[in-house]
């Protein structure tokens, strides 16, 4: 099965933070790469390398603007930074960003496999059997009693 444009940038991008988890990158030679226009290239880092996921995304327009894409390390982030980051969310999390969460800490061995299924089933909307917007509004609750207790020194 061909692999879309978008998972395509993705997997490229994914691939140069595996060498530096910080980097730098110009929006124009990334769309010319890719032979499309740098609207595709947002959109990619919009829904695939946000905070949830565990990235940044500085960007400046411009003289061909340039991206800086940095991987979160969550065992390396303080208290406050952890903070900063989930409340960057907002009032509510759908399932999808909360389950982006979960599976960044997974990957960065942050949750073990048990933990990581238990808060996914915890914060699933079979569980939250409640209407939207409470349920997005618990849904982030939870994973910010989570994260909280996560980040904690003397554990």
């Amino acid at each position: 099965m061909k692999m879309s444009l978008a998972k395509r940038i993705e997997e490229y991008i994914k691939r140069l933070l595996q060498e530096e988890n910080v980097i730098e990158i110009q929006r124009s030679e990334l769309a010319e790469e890719f032979q499309c226009v740098p609207s595709q290239i947002n959109y990619v880092l919009s829904t695939r390398f946000t905070p949830a996921q565990g990235y940044l995304v500085e960007s400046r327009r411009g003289g061909g603007g340039y991206l800086r894409i940095i991987k979160l390390s969550w065992d390396k982030l303080s208290q406050k930074e952890i903070q900063d980051v989930y409340s960057s969310f907002g009032d509510s999390l759908d399932q999808w960003e909360a389950e982006g969460i979960l599976r960044r800490l997974k990957e960065e061995d942050i949750l073990t496999d048990r933990e990581y299924y238990m808060l996914k089933a915890i914060i699933s909307r079979d569980t939250l059997q409640i209407s939207l917007p409470e349920r997005d509004f618990i849904r982030l609750r939870i994973l910010q009693a989570a994260l909280t207790a996560i980040s904690r020194d003397d554990l």
